[in-house]
């Protein structure tokens, strides 16, 4: 019997290599660019620091994702906040997306 598993769970696929600076073009050009560009320097920096120390590009493509999937969804939260939609019992966007790296 082999220690193996009989079916690997698919990795995700690695952004597009020009992926980072073209989600940091999108979170300069968006009307919440001053807290969002800091946020995601922030993170980037700190997935880089990560990687280097680990020898994966992992932590970098984490961030990647996890930003796109912010700004993916800044629009549906935009039309729930503007329809008056009660939000007292909200769900931290970081606990959807499993939090920054």
């Amino acid at each position: 019997m082999s220690a193996q598993p009989d079916h690997a769970t698919p990795m995700p696929h690695a952004p597009a290599p020009g992926a980072p600076a073209e989600l940091r073009a999108q979170l300069r050009a968006d009307r919440r660019a001053e807290m969002w560009v800091p946020a995601f320097e922030r993170d980037w920096a700190k997935a880089l620091e990560d990687a280097r120390h680990t020898f994966s590009l992992t932590p970098l493509h984490e961030v990647v994702r996890t930003w796109q999937l912010r700004v993916a969804a800044a629009g549906d939260v935009d039309a729930f906040v503007d329809a008056g939609q009660d939000d007292s019992d909200f769900v931290d966007l970081d606990d959807v997306l499993g939090g920054r790296p």
